[in-house]
């Protein structure tokens, strides 16, 4: 058992404070926001009771067990002294970021890790000095108490033996890290995820498509095929002289990365944020966000489950 402190508990940190104790680590969590942090008990307990109902977790962790398995804390310096992972979640804003990293390298133990759940940020020129050689990058993907990529990143100064402590801690969670030699700006899943994100804002913003356009291309047609064979194998069966001769006969133009979206931004504009707000690219009716994530992680959770029993194809 290792001790673990979460900083941030919003949409990944109360999730991640999740993983870790479901992992059998005793875990404290911290947010800046009171709101955040008194709201993070019952978002774990909802998630839980999702996750013993599908039969991943045992039924003995329940709502008590998790008052004592996961700690909120409204003190930094409480939270994460005596920890041997200092994981951070705050919000993707490098001024942020810099800022709890300084106050981080004055609290944490000497030999602790800072483990950054940061997505998009190269977060390394804002590491302190003193963090520098026990710093990595640790992102998840959310739901992380459902999906089970990790990508490790090491920065330049980063000491192997940090790495390797978080991959085995990882790793013995069940948990699938994928361990990058450098920084790999967005990472392989993030990186896939921005070029298709590309390509629906611009097909949104010129009119060609409307959201269920997309997801129905989606879901009938790449999600089939993605969970089995990946994208490499698939092009393996695919026929590599076909995907050359696809590359030859590009029948369009990939669009140019854009930092802003006509179409995002005037829902957004509207109100209409996501599910927290009932509406977002679909209107989600009365159904509460907590309803409405449950309903999520329940089918999430059935095809993992499916997916376990198949398999996927493996190369030899």
């Amino acid at each position: 058992m290792t001790e673990i402190a979460v900083v941030g508990a919003g949409l990944m940190g109360h999730a991640l404070a999740l993983v870790f104790a479901i992992g059998g680590h005793k875990v404290r969590l911290t947010d800046n926001n009171p709101a955040t942090l008194e709201r993070a008990p019952g978002l774990m307990a909802t998630a839980l009771a999702t996750l013993t109902e599908a039969g991943e977790v045992d039924a003995s962790k329940d709502r008590q067990w998790l008052s004592t398995a996961v700690r909120c804390v409204p003190d930094l310096g409480e939270t994460v002294k005596g920890a041997t992972v200092v994981v951070e979640a705050v919000v993707e804003r490098p001024d942020i970021k810099r800022a709890v990293y300084g106050q981080l390298e004055t609290l944490m133990d000497p030999d602790a890790i800072l483990a950054s759940n940061t997505s998009n940020l190269d977060i390394f020129p804002l590491v302190p000095p003193g963090l520098e050689k026990r710093t990595v990058i640790a992102h998840w993907y959310t739901p992380p108490y459902l999906c089970d990529l990790v990508d490790l990143c090491p920065g330049p100064h980063t000491d192997p033996a940090a790495v390797a402590t978080v991959r085995d801690i990882v790793a013995a969670m069940g948990k699938v890290p994928v361990v990058f030699k450098q920084m790999v700006q967005g990472y392989v899943a993030n990186r896939l995820q921005a070029a298709m994100q590309l390509e629906v804002y611009r097909m949104l913003d010129e009119g060609l498509v409307t959201p269920k356009d997309i997801d129905d291309s989606v879901l009938h047609g790449l999600a089939l095929r993605i969970p089995i064979l990946g994208i490499m194998a698939k092009a393996d069966f695919t026929g590599l002289l076909l995907m050359q001769q696809g590359l030859k006969n590009r029948s369009y133009t990939p669009p140019e990365p854009r930092d802003r979206s006509e179409s995002l931004d005037a829902l957004i504009e509207a109100g209409r944020t996501g599910v927290m707000a009932g509406k977002g690219y679909f209107d989600w009716g009365d159904a509460s966000p907590e309803d409405l994530f449950r309903e999520r992680d329940r089918k999430l959770l059935a095809l993992k489950q499916a997916l376990r029993a198949i398999g996927p194809m493996e190369p030899k």
